[in-house]
């Protein structure tokens, strides 16, 4: 009896709270906004999974060598694919005056075409369609006032983001369309990191707004030092990623754990200036690639330790578990000459880690909050 007692006067104190919490929510809140952070989290992170697809679509398009198929930007018209063989002829024509089929492709038929055609265009497309699921919710959830106060400005530069990576993508792309039929493996990063970067911030934000959703009284989750040293190295690791995936420079040594008969080849040429080898030179910036991803290991570790200690076991084991997949396919891509399947699985786990990197340091950050 005593037990049930004490168990309603307790019952009771912590309801007087929520009510006192809800009223000061309430007061802070515009009048008639009903915010509703579960539903806007889990719009977040579909919309993150479709990010995830678009990193694997790029990278499919980058190794098949098919970004640089479709030589006009288009933003809206370009959404509609060639429908007859008139509108087919167009397009393959438009590619024989660039310096791709130029000085590559030369003689290439126009069902070779075709395939080429298809990544880019899916790419391109589904581009597009993140565009309008981002935004079109957005605006749904902003006229029913259901975002909560302080995510407003988040979400609009989510979107502002997104808006700016299609015409990074087009950047990147006219850099091949003239005299080299590359693009800029420079370009090529800063896509690929914006991409990365829009993944990473939907997560951490859903997670915020989850985190709001089980209690109102919650604060969005601070980056605690041992998260800002692994995002920084990760971050120079996938920029070194980049630069390998736009110089070919997987290609340059198959063998591991050294290159070729040594460690790093005595005879490989330098550029001047010597800085400019971290960023041009296919051989250093393989070299760098494959000893900072110990160093980025390391730091991921750390992360994971914290995390188990901090009881977030599942977000720990995360982490554990896709840095080993993402070493091991690392390793396999390098010595089966960069096949193709394992090239791709490389880029989507290099995603994936980042996803757990992100949800193990969000919840690190959030740290022990009171509830309303």
């Amino acid at each position: 009896m005593r037990q049930k007692v004490a168990f309603g006067k307790c019952s009771r104190s912590d309801h007087i709270r929520g009510m006192a919490s809800h009223a000061q929510l309430s007061a802070s809140s515009p009048k008639g906004a009903s915010p509703r952070p579960g539903p806007i989290s889990n719009w977040l992170l579909l919309v993150a999974a479709l990010v995830f697809a678009m990193v694997l679509v790029g990278g499919i398009t980058r190794l098949t060598e098919s970004g640089l198929s479709m030589v006009r930007w288009e933003p809206i018209s370009g959404a509609i694919p060639p429908l007859n063989e008139a509108a087919w002829e167009a397009e393959f024509e438009a590619y024989r005056a660039s310096p791709e089929y130029q000085q590559i492709n030369r003689g290439m038929s126009l069902s070779e075409f075709k395939e080429i055609f298809f990544w880019e265009y899916v790419h391109r497309l589904l581009g597009r369609f993140i565009g309008l699921a981002f935004a079109v919710p957005l605006l749904w959830f902003a006229w029913k006032r259901a975002v909560p106060k302080g995510y407003g400005w988040r979400l609009v530069v989510l979107l502002a983001l997104g808006g700016l990576q299609g015409a990074i993508g087009w950047w990147m792309v006219a850099s091949g369309l003239v005299d080299r039929p590359e693009v800029s493996h420079i370009r090529l990063a800063v896509h690929l990191l914006t991409a990365l970067l829009i993944f990473g911030g939907l997560i951490w934000t859903a997670l915020d707004l989850r985190n709001l959703a089980r209690n109102p009284a919650a604060r969005p989750a601070r980056v605690t030092v041992v998260a800002a040293w692994t995002f920084s190295l990760l971050g120079l690791q996938l920029l070194f990623g980049a630069y390998v995936a736009g110089l070919d420079a997987g290609y340059a040594f198959n063998s591991w754990p050294k290159m070729g008969e040594e460690w790093f080849p005595a005879d490989t040429p330098m550029l001047q200036p010597f800085l400019a080898n971290f960023a041009d030179n296919p051989v250093v910036v393989q070299f760098v690639h494959r000893w900072l991803a110990w160093v980025v290991a390391g730091a991921a570790l750390a992360l994971a330790a914290s995390a188990w200690a901090r009881r977030l076991h599942l977000s720990a084991a995360a982490v554990v578990v896709t840095l080993l997949l993402q070493i091991l396919l690392g390793v396999a891509t390098l010595v089966s000459g960069v096949e193709l399947h394992l090239a791709i699985g490389h880029q989507a786990m290099a995603a994936l880690l980042l996803g757990a990197i992100v949800t193990a340091a969000h919840g690190l950050g959030t740290g022990k909050q009171k509830r309303a």
